[in-house]
């Protein structure tokens, strides 16, 4: 089937060309058509499957009629990161550059007064983060009650991000008449609850298994023995032995980020760095260089794991297991998009056996085992007790007594009882400046002293009597009250006329 096909206007179809695709991708297949006749969808595909294009292609149709007003955006997009929103957005400007439609993206790091002012002349589609969406629609600065589509992209990084409140809210702020489009590569239980609720008799799209990584991705693992110095020194090793010219390398934590991507710089590598804490501007520029070439390895977080799409990207690296074996398949999909090939290398230590074994009972199948140059087969620790917190997803971890040897029997000991311990004897609690009965032995002035709390609360026979209002009363209180008598006269024939 082609473009043609689907049902797509001529000035689509054009870009699309011009785009060099002429074949749509399965998800594209199944959902344009639908998208067309206005119902609503739950669109599952495994990520690099062009879910992006399957709704961004007949939104355009749809909005080439009619025009937007002022602070009144006629579609809305959610995206879980400011990379996705961006990609979206570049994504509407390719395939709309033969329409005259207007778009908004509203994300974190840029200028409230800048995006106000594009949605001031009116935006035809809205790209927007959970977040920055919301802090317009509080300041009053967007209407939302002529949204015809609404989009919810990335469901399930919604819901890892903590946004499904967030969509709630906002779901429950457009009206009630609209066309709700929810793609996610994996559909779980909560999605599931928030489609029930917010969606019309959606038509469920399903176009492979939940969590199957692409086949076109060739994926090998190595076990890597030692500290964090061997484990860099291992990724140096692999980039130089398979000669890989270009390759997102992913790490659990930021500040891994940063160590792998100096380490990479110090040894000849170009690399740039990217995680969340950096500021929009640096995560853009980061972004282009790598796009563009001036860097060969990205060393990223996983806010690069979702829907980043880099054409040609080789290889893809994780320097760190996942701890979510979804993750890893995000992960890999960066590479091998659009029917291209890829590779995803993996170094794992012997304690991330039991992340290992979570993604390979997603998958269904073992991920292959390779060997780096001067690494030695190393297997994984029977268990590495990262799991015992209750992470979801890898087996029940071995009971330590199961692990542990049995102790031998030790001869038994006499025990001599302690000898008893004689009672205390409760001291007289005796406050300072008293004698031995409990007198107060201080001058009369510190005692008749009326800032000394001590004797206030606790006053002995000898202080002098506590003089009250019975027994002295001021002078103006025994003053006689003159009572003054008021005249009262009668009102004069005039004054009751």
């Amino acid at each position: 089937m082609t473009f043609e096909e689907l049902g797509l206007s001529a000035a689509v179809l054009t870009a699309v060309t011009d785009a060099g695709y002429s074949i749509p991708t399965p998800i594209q297949t199944q959902a344009i058509p639908i998208v067309l006749q206005g119902r609503d969808i739950i669109g599952c595909a495994q990520t690099g499957t062009g879910k992006t294009a399957s709704f961004v292609l007949p939104m355009l149709d749809v909005l080439a009629e009619g025009r937007a007003r002022a602070r009144m955006p006629r579609s809305l997009i959610l995206e879980p990161t400011r990379e996705l929103a961006m990609q979206v957005a570049e994504n509407f400007t390719k395939y709309g550059k033969n329409l005259k439609l207007n778009k908004a993206l509203l994300i974190g790091g840029l200028s409230f007064d800048d995006q106000d002012k594009i949605i001031d002349r009116g935006a035809d589609v809205l790209i927007a983060t959970p977040g920055r969406l919301l802090d317009h629609f509080e300041r009053g600065r967007l209407v939302l009650s002529d949204i015809k589509i609404f989009v919810i992209d990335e469901a399930d990084r919604m819901l890892d991000m903590g946004f499904i409140p967030d969509v709630e809210r906002i779901s429950g702020l457009l009206p009630q008449l609209r066309q709700t489009l929810l793609f996610s590569a994996t559909i779980l239980p909560e999605i599931r609850r928030l489609a029930d609720r917010f969606m019309i008799n959606p038509k469920e799209i399903s176009v492979a298994p939940s969590a199957t990584p692409v086949d076109a991705v060739e994926q090998g693992l190595t076990i890597v023995h030692g500290d964090d110095k061997a484990k860099r020194h291992a990724l140096r090793t692999l980039i130089r032995e398979r000669a890989m010219t270009g390759a997102i390398i992913f790490c659990n934590r930021k500040k891994s980020v940063d160590i792998v991507y100096k380490s990479l710089s110090k040894h000849g590598f170009t690399a740039a760095g990217l995680h969340g804490d950096m500021s929009q501007p640096a995560r853009l520029e980061t972004l282009r260089k790598f796009k563009e070439g001036g860097a060969q390895f990205l060393v990223a977080s996983d806010v690069a794991a979702r829907g980043l799409d880099i054409t040609g990207l080789p290889a893809v690296i994780n320097y760190d297991v996942p701890t979510h074996p979804e993750d890893y398949i995000h992960r890999i999909g960066r590479t091998a998009r659009a029917g291209q090939k890829g590779n995803a290398f993996t170094l794992a230590t012997p304690e991330d056996g039991d992340f290992v074994a979570a993604i390979e009972k997603m998958m269904g199948r073992a991920i292959p085992r390779i060997s780096v140059v001067g690494l030695g087969e190393v297997a994984f620790a029977e268990s590495s007790g990262r799991r015992r917190r209750g992470r979801p997803g890898g087996p029940s971890p071995e009971p330590r007594a199961a692990r542990v040897a049995p102790l031998r029997p030790q001869p038994e000991k006499a025990v001599t009882p302690p000898p008893p311990t004689p009672p205390v004897q409760p001291q007289p609690v005796r406050f300072d400046n008293q004698d031995a009965a409990g007198r107060d032995v201080r001058p009369a002035q510190q005692r008749l002293d009326r800032n000394d709390r001590r004797r206030d609360r606790y006053p002995r026979d000898n202080d002098p009597p506590v003089v009250g209002l019975g027994e002295h009363v001021p002078a103006f209180l025994l003053r006689p009250v003159v009572i003054r008598e008021e005249i009262h006269e009668e009102p004069s024939e005039n004054e009751e006329k």
